[in-house]
């Protein structure tokens, strides 16, 4: 279910418009040739969330974003919008049923050569469909 979810998770990202249009990838992981400003999948765990008649998974993810500038407002904002679409993945997936997804924590830094990187920590609760 972790990498199902993974799946959907970026496909949902994916068809935002808002975010399509600020944002240069989307992917599972660090796009190879992408400019920044770019969203991709840092890390992924998950663990046994069964029930007594039902398979189950708690999956914690880490999302990255990269962005460049000196605007930290602009970066800002985009994190708002990426949370923002997060908070609506809808429940029925293909493959698992979302319970309950709940953001963990937040990272910021500034880093070398004006570029900004903001992780953001989600858990998911799925039980297969």
């Amino acid at each position: 279910m972790e990498s199902t979810l993974r799946t959907a998770l970026v496909d949902w990202l994916k068809s935002d418009p808002q975010l399509s249009a600020a944002l240069n990838d989307v992917t599972e992981e660090a796009p190879s040739r992408s400019a920044p400003p770019w969203l991709g999948i840092a890390a992924s765990a998950s663990t046994d969330w069964s029930t007594k008649g039902t398979k189950g998974r708690e999956v914690r993810i880490a999302i990255e974003l990269h962005t460049r500038g000196d605007a930290a407002d602009e970066t800002a904002s985009l994190v708002s919008l990426i949370e923002n679409r997060i908070e609506a993945l809808t429940a029925a997936q293909t493959g698992f049923h979302l319970v309950t997804s709940q953001f963990l924590r937040a990272r910021a830094e500034q880093r070398p050569r004006n570029t900004r990187a903001v992780l953001l920590e989600y858990r998911f609760r799925l039980l297969a469909a």
